[in-house]
């Protein structure tokens, strides 16, 4: 089975910079459409952004221009370098894989394997 584990979260300062990483555990996801999401308490799990295999990225309008995805498929580890960031960004921020091939690229129903997540916290 493929394994997804995220870091690199923590507590920031509004206005502040943190790194997520995902690493897969065994086998490549080189060729598959990966994505980042994040779940605040009581909200639903939400979009954030995602890459292809060949590094062509897409973003949620809330975070475009603040946000960068990127993969490094001889290390099996995608990233998401996080700038400027809100107290709104809080929330558990999740690494997934997608496995079906629709063009629809936001729905969580559309992944199947999922790391544990990560907490990021931004204070005021």
């Amino acid at each position: 089975q493929v394994q997804l584990v995220e870091s690199g979260g923590g507590l920031v300062q509004a206005g502040g910079s943190l790194r997520l990483s995902c690493a897969a555990s065994g086998r490549s996801f080189s060729s598959y459409f990966m994505g980042w999401f994040r779940q605040a308490p009581g909200k639903e799990r939400e979009f954030v952004a995602g890459i292809t295999w060949s590094g062509i990225t897409y973003y949620a309008d809330s975070v475009k221009g603040r946000f960068t995805m990127s993969r490094d498929n001889a290390k099996n580890t995608v990233y998401l370098q996080m700038t400027s960031l809100k107290p709104e960004d809080t929330a558990v921020y999740y690494c997934a894989r997608r496995f079906t091939q629709t063009t629809i690229i936001n729905r969580p129903i559309d992944y199947d394997y999922w790391g544990q997540g990560t907490q990021v916290t931004v204070s005021s």
